[in-house]
């Protein structure tokens, strides 16, 4: 699977672009951009991170989430917004909102080895994240919405 492949991952690769300042990610393929994802790359980068988080690991985090809230805007047309709260040991949690709406919520532990098996396990979850948030604004369009 690549990241044409899913509208997950795209999603992911333009997250993970949007956030490149100086524009550097561009010449990279949209493979190598989501290696950090895959917990074999996270295991040789990380291995002797006992705990805490870096910089680079919550924005990896920030951006999965965003990638999330991005297909759920895209689908159901509500605004949404990401929050992710982390301690300085890497605990914390990941939640998106459509209005008043909490349409996922993840607990995070050991934020500096978030990452999945394979591309298609990164693809996948994603991509039910996105489906069961769609379910709930379905399910509560009221209170998705943004209007008071």
């Amino acid at each position: 699977m690549t990241a044409q492949q899913s509208r997950f991952l795209s999603d992911l690769v333009d997250q993970l672009r949007a956030g490149d300042m100086y524009g550097r990610l561009d010449r990279l393929p949209s493979e190598r951009l989501v290696q950090p994802y895959l917990l074999n790359h996270l295991r040789l980068i990380g291995a002797e991170m006992a705990c805490g988080v870096d910089p680079a690991s919550e924005a990896r985090i920030r951006a999965f989430f965003q990638a999330v809230a991005a297909d759920v805007e895209r689908v159901t047309g509500k605004p949404t917004t990401v929050l992710v709260d982390l301690n300085g040991e890497g605990f914390g949690q990941a939640a998106v909102f459509a209005g008043r709406l909490v349409v996922v919520c993840e607990v995070l532990r050991a934020a500096a080895d978030f990452g999945f098996a394979s591309i298609e396990k990164l693809a996948g979850h994603g991509e039910s994240l996105v489906s069961a948030a769609i379910d709930a604004i379905n399910a509560h369009p009221e209170v998705a919405d943004d209007d008071r």
